[in-house]
């Protein structure tokens, strides 16, 4: 049976309806799953292994049969560990079905059929009885639950439910305890991807409006590879400290909670980004840990496993202060089911505080629903911003009439400081619409820049006033763009206005140029290579899987990867394979290129890594990739 669905074109702006067949989302669902990078990381594979053979030898000598719960099985390696150490009988949950049937394939293929059950329920719905699921509590909880914030999986209902109802009281777990630390940083870079910094244009300042600046932001945890972000660009305001840690051999609460940590800032400046990460004991002694710290806090940090299912965690706080060194500082955790959120005290604050702890942050101003994280450090980016200033100056004359496409875009306010006769935006929002007016009012200009929530084939020269645009303007960017030439939007709008521009307009960008470099990957490719073996047993069954979903459609399709956090290796030059011109309509028939290109070192291609570069003038370009020749990126 087929389903049509509707989904947004990021390309032409338009509604298509797409002939998919009934599979589409089970197939999508599981090439886009992360099972093979947990696989391939052998840490945290090596330490769940010790972890399970401890607390099956502590059950055993305590003269008990090994009964045990592997909640989220995934391909049931934990439980094949566990009957592989000596557990009796082990009962492995796995809620999503198509996993749970390559599980079963996966247990049968390596001969513990007899001793591992394969249940297909989320674990809340799972019954202990004679005719339960389960015919006895078990006395060894495993777990895999985990997600870079530790709890965004809804780790701790799972817990709380599995103590109540699944297991035996004074069981064994693996692993153990999970340990959150934090470190309060002053960061520019970070700080950059949470508020607007002011922006000077023409000797004239840009603020930003007070509302952002007050908003606590988004509340969704940034979660990035920390050990890609260098050292030099923050500053430790005080210790790491430990926030708190989770028994999961005992009783676990979901319900709301709060920890502090109480230190001596040990240098002055901004107090603005919390970093965190954590640790798993696999046993009671802490003698097996497996840690998500970044690289560089190793000794050695080339020794630091490399994993993608969890990174690193970086919290904005609700609002920037100022510390003094040696000043008594306390920083606050809270947490509820899904999500934690940090907060910062001084002495003098906390004694004098009554008020309850924050809420979760919650987005007040807007802005940080129209932008997002990349977004903000794009605005922020003064080079970036520069080069867009530098091209509008450019082209701009006193009797300019502009007009801006691209969402929630501060071109419109650079154009009208530059000295526009007339300019104009159009926004595909109006919560967009609605920031970029906040903008103009803290900068005394409502009303300057006319916003217009109208789609570019709707616009007529009456929305005009009669006039027609001679400098059509675009960064571009639009929030529904995930791929390089989804920003081409830019060009079929550009096509539809074609009758409201003079003759002689200017179009900035004036072209764009797509372009390519074949790459090694230092760690990214494991996301979608095969695992065959793991830790001794096959689970060919799940690659086989993996890959006929992939083949199914998104194989065929390319993936967005912020590829800062992932280093590699130009195997070839970078090449502009495709030439966009913007000063032209969108030609009727398909444009096509084909050829070849020759590698300049030894190594194993991964795979293409592309991006645009957009030409705004002759001689000013803007790329959204390399910043850098491929001789400087090796």
């Amino acid at each position: 049976m087929k389903t049509f669905c509707g989904r947004a074109n990021p390309t032409t702006g338009a509604l298509d309806w797409v002939e998919e067949s009934e599979e589409y989302d089970y197939h999508q669902e599981i090439a886009r799953s992360c099972y093979a990078d947990m696989l391939h990381d052998h840490d945290r594979n090596e330490k769940y292994y010790q972890g399970i053979r401890a607390a099956v030898a502590r059950v055993k000598a305590r003269g008990e049969k090994v009964i045990v719960l592997d909640i989220g099985t995934g391909t049931g390696l934990l439980s094949m560990m566990a009957v592989t150490a000596g557990a009796d009988f082990c009962y492995a949950v796995e809620v999503f079905k198509p996993m749970a049937v390559a599980a079963q394939c996966i247990v049968e293929k390596n001969g513990f059929s007899e001793k591992i059950k394969i249940i297909n329920r989320h674990s809340t719905d799972v019954t202990v009885g004679p005719d339960g699921d389960m015919q006895t509590k078990a006395n060894v909880l495993i777990t895999e639950l985990f997600d870079t914030e530790l709890i965004g999986e809804g780790a701790l209902p799972s817990y709380e439910h599995a103590h109540q109802n699944l297991v035996q009281e004074g069981c064994e777990a693996v692993p153990h305890r999970a340990t959150v630390y934090a470190q309060l940083v002053e960061s520019e870079l970070l700080w950059n991807w949470a508020q607007l910094q002011p922006v000077q244009v023409e000797g004239a300042h840009l603020v930003p409006p007070s509302a952002v600046c007050r908003c606590a932001g988004a509340h969704s945890v940034c979660d990035i590879q920390l050990s890609q972000v260098p050292p030099h660009s923050f500053t430790p305001l005080g210790p790491l400290c430990t926030m708190f840690s989770v028994d999961f051999s005992k009783p676990v609460s979901s319900a709301f909670q709060s920890h502090s940590s109480q230190f001596v800032a040990q240098s002055g400046g901004r107090a603005q980004v919390v970093l965190s990460w954590w640790d798993l004991d696999m046993d009671p002694s802490r003698s097996i840990v497996c840690t998500m710290a970044p690289s560089w806090t190793y000794p050695q940090p080339k020794i630091a496993p490399w994993r993608d299912h969890w990174m690193q965690s970086v919290y904005f706080l609700p609002a920037e202060s100022r510390v003094t060194k040696g000043e008594e500082l306390s920083l606050t955790v809270c947490h509820d089911d899904y999500s934690l959120w940090y907060s910062l005290q001084s002495h003098s604050q906390q004694d004098s505080q009554t008020e309850a702890l924050p809420s979760r942050p919650c987005c007040t101003c807007q802005a940080h629903l129209v932008w997002n994280r990349p977004r903000f450090g794009e605005l922020n980016d003064r080079r970036r911003t520069e080069s867009y200033v530098s091209a509008l100056r450019s082209v701009l004359r006193e009797d300019s009439v502009c007009l801006s496409i691209s969402d929630g875009s501060l071109l419109p306010v650079f154009a009208h400081m530059l000295g526009a006769k007339k300019v104009r935006g159009l926004e595909n929002s109006r919560m967009s619409k609605g920031v970029i007016e906040q903008v103009l009012e803290a900068n005394s200009m409502k009303g300057v820049v006319e916003l217009l929530e109208i789609r570019p084939e709707q616009l007529t020269s009456n929305d005009l006033g009669g006039e027609q645009i001679s400098v059509l303007m675009g960064e571009p960017y639009f929030s529904t763009s995930l791929l390089p030439w989804h920003s081409l939007f830019f060009w079929y709008c550009r096509t539809a206005l074609a009758g409201l521009l003079r003759p002689n307009a200017t179009i900035l960008p004036c072209s764009a140029t797509l372009h390519m470099v074949a790459v090694e990957f230092q760690d990214l490719w494991r996301i979608r290579a095969p695992s065959g073996t793991c830790e001794g047993f096959d689970v060919t069954p799940m690659d086989e899987m993996v890959q006929r979903s992939l083949d199914f459609h998104e194989s065929h399709e390319a993936e967005p990867h912020p590829l800062w956090e992932y280093p590699c290796r130009a195997l070839t030059q970078s090449t502009a394979v495709m030439t966009f011109d913007f000063t032209q309509c969108v030609p009727k028939q398909p444009i096509s290129s084909q050829g070849s290109l020759p590698f300049i070192r030894i190594g194993r291609c991964h795979g293409v890594a592309l991006w645009m570069e957009y030409h705004l003038t002759d001689d000013i370009t803007v790329s959204a990739g390399l910043i850098g020749p491929v001789s400087e990126q090796v």
